[in-house]
């Protein structure tokens, strides 16, 4: 079986097929359910739910259910925000049309967010069969209940959230697993309302910097200030020019296009004259030759690393990049490839022992080699790509701390045990370190869906250094490091943390959806957070941004991407205040 590496995969991962109507279709292509399911949970569980959730309502996550999808129309379920293209496709998901669209998703349906194509049209048939038997005459009206979530003593809640709020979470006092129940509540992403306005503490202000950009996500800066941009749906890395204190760019330029899914993004050596643009891409790292000022690659890409991982389709896509301070090391990030390693395998305590030297200790297995964890090698990718520690669901963001040189990240932590699990974080990574995915989370907390699994762990796992609100989707971070500069923050923020916070979707009440200040004293984290910058959100229902990247520009503002809309927006000090 062999799947065609994907542009792109969107976090409405593998099958944004599901729709819902109330047709049902028996013909078409039969296919083993039992093979299928098996795709599934590698592929598509991460996104998709196949079955009910509490009171037998339907469970839309990161994308919509798929329970009843056969023989519905596209693109009609309730709390989905769908993509345009498919919304007008006019499709109806039978089976033949479900195989014609895993095929060739954009060529079906040109436009749409779900670019995975499946090579194998046995592992479409048996895929499509498997879903085939995702029925249940309760919901084949294809409707599903609104959740009401009281917001009165949910402090974890957007209604909470402004500027200099303190927020922290305390691992002893986590709620139990399914203390809640295990929402689908994705954003509806809308234009910005009229008179929207972004909220920043006294002394800041917040200005639209760009807008336009094809879904820009994780951004850095140049030594000579430029300001780089991922659009990684669209396989680009693009170029914004702007003069220091300029509240608009000059120039955008494409930089590089072609691209598989290009996120992380770092400049090589550190001396202030970089001769090399790296960029971290679905399943590899590669680099363009680079002087200072050029808003075009000077040349091919170079492969650095040529795998990350043996099997990097589905499941979470974004890889980051980073490199030690004395420049011999080079750190990527890669994410699951599940939610908790739903179809991984068992292995006997002797295979365990004998996989975890040969690997890592913790280190998952199956689908899942080389996920969930951060890998390093040498910035000319000749020294063996090893992994540097595990357990790590999904370390997005990478970065290394100014003062003591600790390799620092932020996870998107696992779904489904309730409102306020699992916790995300940022965190310093320990080399050799276990941070318990699949088995374990925050210490000594055992998944129950992995219950008596791995006793031998038990006690073995690391706490983050600072853990999240859950469901937050904690995205890039950026170190203040700005001394100088008309728009440099003040004394204060040096040495503090900034946190992109995507948003949740596996939540009843909203979170996230702002930028977070971790501060630090003496170079430790308080385990605190607070409230930098807020505003996205709209109501229960609807977002006008979702925030991605956060960087410093030249003159010490900071950046903050959302991929909502597009836009790029810049917070500065404001003189006198």
């Amino acid at each position: 079986m062999t799947f065609a590496p994907p542009r792109f995969l969107s976090s409405a991962l593998l099958l944004s097929v599901a729709a819902a109507g109330t047709l049902r279709a028996d013909a078409g292509p039969s296919g083993d359910p039992v093979h299928g399911r098996f795709l599934f949970q590698q592929n598509c569980s991460l996104c998709h739910a196949s079955a009910l959730g509490p009171r037998n309502q339907p469970v839309s996550g990161q994308g919509p259910s798929l329970v009843n999808v056969v023989g519905r129309r596209a693109a009609s379920a309730a709390n989905f925000n769908y993509s345009a293209p498919l919304t007008a496709s006019g499709l109806v998901w039978d089976r033949d049309t479900l195989v014609r669209f895993l095929a060739a998703p954009t060529a079906l349906v040109p436009g749409t967010v779900m670019p995975m194509a499946i090579a194998d049209v046995g592992d479409r048939v048996d895929i499509v069969a498997y879903l085939a038997t995702l029925d249940d005459p309760e919901v084949s009206s294809g409707t599903q209940a609104s959740v009401d979530a009281s917001q009165s003593e949910d402090t974890g809640d957007w209604h909470h959230d402004a500027p200099g709020n303190l927020h922290r979470v305390v691992v002893a006092a986590l709620p139990a697993p399914f203390s809640t129940s295990s929402a689908g509540n994705g954003p509806k992403v809308v234009a910005r309302p009229e008179g929207a306005q972004l909220s920043v503490p006294k002394g800041f202000k917040v200005e639209l910097f760009a807008r336009g950009l094809s879904g820009p996500r994780l951004t850095r800066v140049a030594p000579n200030g430029d300001i780089f941009v991922a659009e990684t749906n669209s396989g680009k890395v693009v170029v914004l020019r702007a003069a220091a204190g300029a509240t608009k760019p000059e120039t955008t330029s494409l930089f590089a296009s072609g691209l598989q899914g290009p996120f992380g993004i770092a400049f090589y050596p550190q001396d202030g004259s970089p001769q090399w643009v790296y960029v971290a891409t679905l399943n590899s790292v590669v680099r363009f030759p680079y002087q200072s000022g050029d808003l075009k690659a000077r040349g091919m890409p170079e492969t650095v690393v040529p795998e990350l991982a043996p099997r990097a389709s589905g499941g979470h896509t974004t890889r980051d990049v980073a490199f030690s301070p004395d420049g011999k090391r080079m750190y990527v990030s890669v994410g699951s490839s599940s939610n908790v390693a739903e179809g991984m395998s068992t292995k006997a305590p002797e295979e365990r022992a004998a996989w975890e030297a040969s690997q890592a200790f913790g280190s998952s297995w199956d689908g899942e080699t080389h996920r969930a964890n951060i890998l390093v090698t040498d910035p000319t990718g000749h020294a063996p790509l090893r992994v540097y520690a595990t357990g790590i669901r999904n370390p997005v963001g990478l970065a290394i701390h100014p003062r003591t040189g600790a390799l620092w990240t932020s996870t998107n932590e696992r779904d489904g045990l309730g409102d306020d699990l699992v916790p995300d974080y940022v965190t310093s990574v320990r080399e050799g370190g276990f941070y318990g995915w699949p088995w374990y989370y925050m210490g000594n907390h055992e998944d129950p869906r992995h219950a008596r699994e791995r006793p031998e762990l038990a006690g073995k796992v690391l706490i983050p250094d600072v853990p999240f609100q859950a469901h937050s989707a904690t995205l890039q971070i950026a170190f203040y490091t700005a001394i100088s500069g008309s728009s440099v923050f003040p004394a204060a923020y040096r040495g503090d943390l900034f946190v992109a916070c995507h948003g949740s979707w596996n939540r009843n009440s909203r979170t996230g959806y702002k930028v977070a200040r971790v501060r630090f004293r003496d170079g430790v984290p308080t385990g605190a957070y607070e409230d930098f910058l807020t505003g996205f959100v709209v109501d229960q229902a609807s977002v006008w941004g979702r925030p991605v990247g956060v960087a410093v520009a030249q003159d010490g503002a900071l950046l903050v991407t959302e991929d909502g809309n597009g836009t790029i927006w810049r917070v500065s000090t404001v003189p006198g205040e």
